[in-house]
């Protein structure tokens, strides 16, 4: 890291030997200006490099910004720059002071760790449809033979003793449930109904019948949400709905959750909030949970954010936002 000092009237800007290492400059470079300086920065980066000057005042003097910087050898450094600025007594910007980090290595192995991310869901994925198309196709299919079979040896022996055609009635009833039960681990675990049917309509299906198997009321309301959605967008927000309803059914005690869907204009959230036990987060996510962990990986990976209000006895509500890029945003209003 380098140390640095800016002369607002000047334009100089000084800076510390260290700068050398950093920035690949010569060391005679050390007093270029800053505007010659921001002929440097990354272009999708110059707009926040001038912005953070443009917003320091006498009441909020502090910045702090991460860049990327092109080096005299066309290589590219991340840097990670903490300034203080200082004012005459009208508030005209005099100077500012900083430091500046080579933060590089920490952004690729951040890349990378995102990488691996997105692979281990990916991968996750590709597992949850062939359990799922196993479960559907194979074990589903043979339960259903199965309760068929059942109902027909119970029509087929009226003379059996009744006390066994009544078990053999229940065993087919018990057969019946596993069956459907098994149906609806399969759609828990690949929802097809994404791809055709849209993210507001899965979601709706999947409270109303999530509330009528665990006995939970679940009131699900959406809004202004724009469609097509990105695939991508829409299982992970149905990923995290699954998780965060399954965390409330089994741990909050309570038997009412609100759902909410929306979209703004530059995003897609969604809020699970019950009035339950609640917990304390923080220790949660100390402990590792591997829920919370699993949502806010999802959300990562598509530059998302995630929150947790929560507290013991006070209820816990859920938030997810995922924003909307340029080439997925839709073209008209569904829900």
């Amino acid at each position: 890291m380098y140390a640095y000092e800016w002369d607002v009237a000047t334009d100089t800007v000084m800076r510390s030997t260290e700068h050398v290492g950093v920035l690949g400059f010569s060391d005679q470079a050390k007093q270029l200006t800053r505007q010659q300086l921001l002929a440097r920065v990354h272009p999708d980066d110059r707009a926040l490099f001038v912005g953070a000057v443009d917003q320091v005042n006498p009441e909020n003097p502090t910045t702090h910004i991460t860049y990327r910087m092109l080096r005299p050898d066309g290589s590219l450094v991340w840097l990670e720059k903490s300034a203080r600025a200082f004012f005459d007594e009208q508030g005209k910007l005099l100077r500012m002071i900083g430091m500046v980090a080579d933060i590089t290595q920490r952004k690729l192995a951040d890349e990378a760790l995102a990488g691996v991310g997105g692979r281990l869901i990916e991968a996750q994925e590709q597992e949850r449809t062939r359990i799922a198309r196993e479960l559907h196709d194979d074990i589903g299919q043979r339960l259903a033979l199965l309760t068929l079979e059942l109902d027909q040896l119970r029509q087929d022996s009226p003379d059996l003793p009744v006390e066994v055609r009544s078990r053999m009635g229940e065993l087919q009833k018990h057969t019946f449930e596993i069956a459907t039960d098994t149906q609806s681990l399969s759609h828990e675990l690949h929802s097809s109904k994404l791809e055709y049917l849209g993210l507001a309509a899965v979601v709706r299906g999947f409270c109303k019948e999530f509330g009528e198997h665990h006995r939970v009321e679940i009131d699900f309301q959406t809004h202004d949400l724009p469609s097509p959605l990105s695939p991508d967008i829409s299982l992970c927000l149905f990923r995290v709905l699954q998780e965060a309803l399954h965390n409330s059914a089994k741990h909050s005690g309570v038997r009412h959750v609100e759902v909410q869907l929306w979209g703004t204009s530059d995003a897609i959230h969604l809020t699970v909030n019950d009035s339950g036990v609640g917990f304390d987060s923080e220790a949660v996510k100390q402990r590792g949970g591997l829920g919370l962990i699993s949502m806010e990986e999802r959300l990562k990976h598509l530059k998302g954010t995630f929150s947790v209000e929560s507290e013991p006895e006070g209820g816990t509500t859920i938030h997810a936002r995922v924003p909307l890029s340029s080439n997925s945003k839709p073209m008209r209003a569904a829900g």
